[in-house]
């Protein structure tokens, strides 16, 4: 990858001691030039153990503050040192970094602020399970029908934003559920969003920590999430132009 940027790979990480040497080696291996850093959301398996241990680049969070918290972290980490682009991975290996180049690409040429890594593109690789399918295509619907912009892979956890939106996200960050909220944060403050086709591959170790009932949960939360997001937009707009 010929770039000059200096690129931060975020990858969040609770309970992720099964995955996570593969994903930092995996990252070395692939993006040696890219610094990395592990967000530990307060993992009571041995996460932190390993981190210590294989001398990884990590940050501690002393209690669990959820994917939002763990990311926003990442974001603040960035923005304080001065990245020119950050990435988010997930730590449980389902995100190939043999994509990153692909991610990268348009945030270089300055064609996006911020880059979705989809699924559903190119429709390769692991598709996540049929019902998570129909929740990601309720939110996608969502989210054109609030912003007009249509995105497949709305919970994608796989995307890279520019130095504008680090600053954006490590001061105003989702917390729950935070993919689809982002979006529609990203698209308010008029970032240009684009999707590029990747292939993800199914988690090799350890255990989702969305459930069933979470998952109904997932669905409720984030539409209404996102309704109240697109409304604090308009309202925070319509006083702008009163002024």
């Amino acid at each position: 990858m010929k770039q000059k940027k200096r690129v931060l790979v975020i990858i969040p990480a609770y309970n992720e001691a099964e995955n996570i040497v593969k994903v930092v080696n995996h990252m070395k291996e692939q993006a040696p030039q890219c610094d990395y850093l592990i967000v530990n959301d307060g993992s009571t398996d041995n996460t932190l153990k390993v981190c210590r241990q294989e001398g990884f680049h990590y940050l501690d969070l002393p209690i669990n503050m959820g994917i939002g918290g763990a990311v926003q972290a990442g974001y603040i980490y960035a923005y304080k040192n001065e990245y020119d682009i950050a990435v988010q991975i997930d730590g449980d290996g389902q995100h190939d970094i043999a994509y990153l180049d692909r991610i990268l690409e348009p945030i270089i040429n300055k064609e996006a602020d911020v880059v979705i890594g989809s699924r559903f593109l190119e429709k390769e690789g692991f598709q996540s399970s049929a019902g998570r399918r129909m929740g990601i295509t309720i939110l996608s619907r969502l989210i054109w029908l609030v912003t007009g912009k249509k995105i497949m892979d709305v919970t994608s956890g796989y995307r890279a934003v520019n130095q504008m939106f680090i600053e954006i996200y490590s001061k105003d960050y989702p917390m729950d559920y935070p993919e689809p909220e982002a979006i529609v944060s990203a698209i308010m403050h008029l970032g240009r969003v684009k999707e590029v086709p990747v292939q993800m591959r199914a988690r090799e170790g350890g255990t989702s920590s969305i459930t069933f009932k979470k998952s109904i949960y997932y669905m409720i939360k984030v539409t209404l999430a996102i309704l109240l997001c697109r409304i604090s937009y308009g309202i925070r707009r319509g006083r702008r132009e009163d002024i």
